[in-house]
């Protein structure tokens, strides 16, 4: 080609090119657009990681969001700050729970001195206190246990005494049923005429009643305290046995059988929330078929938290002593004594 014909087309175009530059430039001077200050903080969008930016707040010049301190100089910390430099955990004092102390007055603290009673023991709300309900269901159900327990063989065996049983045919029936509990089974009868000794000074019985641990626990020491008491005083006492599932009015049909001058009767109590082992000892006079319960006396609330077994025993010696002076009991030897 004509190195003279390419030059002049280069020059043309050249000039064609400045000439459509020199009109896109607008006639009039703009003014400079400033530059957007540089955004704080630019949030994406997972979906299509298009930048949101933050307005722009407008700061005084002194003034800064977060101060970072050098952990040599701490100059600047103000009193009652946080330090920066470790986790504001590990400055507290670590501590151990513990549960809230209980505010007790001293009359119920006074009072705590006197009664096994649950007095004074709070609650949470409105509910009782952990500790105060495992303690009641745990006194609860040793109740339960000792209504629904048995006296062992062993124990009786170690007494030596003879067992016989009333109407009643179980536990069931015996709770439903309190006057089954009140007579002898016929077999037990001809076992009683036959084994027992006749119209004796003391017949000393004894029965699980409502609570078998009762008996497990006191029975041994008061019965063994009452028969040093009785021969010391030289009381006769006659053949003693045990009763399953006795009620206390049974010692009615005992004293027509045998025809015994006194009758002692040692039985388990009900069993309460405070014990379960209390045991009672119910003595009359001449108990026959139609004695009223002003006839009877008793001494309760014997374990080792009311009256001690031992003591128990003893003194009830002295009661039977007192009963056969007087030839009475209950309401009539109050009335006597006085």
């Amino acid at each position: 080609m004509n190195e003279q014909l390419v030059s002049m087309i280069t020059q043309l175009v050249m000039e064609k090119m400045g000439e459509k530059t020199a009109d896109a430039v607008p006639q009039n001077t703009a003014t400079p657009i400033e530059k957007p200050k540089e955004t704080l903080i630019k949030f994406y969008d997972t979906a299509d990681n298009v930048a949101h930016e933050m307005p722009n707040i407008t700061e005084a010049p002194n003034d800064t969001l977060i101060k970072l301190y050098n952990n040599a100089s701490h100059t600047q910390q103000r009193s009652g700050e946080p330090s920066y430099d470790e986790p504001t955990d590990r400055t507290a004092a670590i501590t151990t729970f513990q549960f809230e102390a209980d505010n007790i007055s001293e009359s119920i603290q006074a009072a705590r001195k006197h009664t096994p009673a649950r007095i004074g023991v709070g609650r949470a709300g409105s509910r009782p206190k952990t500790k105060t309900w495992l303690k009641f269901r745990l006194d609860h159900a040793a109740a339960v246990d000792a209504v629904y327990g048995e006296v062992t063989e062993d124990l009786l065996n170690q007494l030596n005494v003879f067992q016989v049983t009333t109407r009643v045919t179980d536990k069931e029936e015996y709770i439903t049923r309190p006057d089954l509990g009140r007579r002898l089974s016929d077999e037990s009868k001809a076992l009683i005429q036959a084994k027992c000794q006749k119209n004796p000074q003391v017949q000393i019985i004894m029965s699980n009643g409502l609570s078998a641990s009762a008996i497990e626990a006191n029975v041994q020491d008061v019965y063994l305290a009452l028969q040093q008491s009785l021969r010391n005083l030289n009381i006769e006492i006659g053949t003693t046995f045990y009763i399953d599932k006795g009620r206390v009015a049974l010692m009615d049909e005992i004293g027509e059988l045998l025809q015994a001058e006194v009758v002692v009767y040692l039985i388990g109590e009900r069993p309460g929330l405070v014990s379960a082992e209390s045991m009672s000892a119910y003595i009359c006079y001449q108990p026959r078929f139609g004695t009223v319960e002003a006839d009877r006396m008793v001494i309760s609330n014997i374990h080792k938290g009311g009256i001690p077994p031992l003591e128990a025993g003893a003194y009830l010696g002295t009661v039977v002593e007192k009963i056969l002076q007087y030839k009475a009991s209950g309401v009539d030897l109050v009335a006597k004594e006085s």
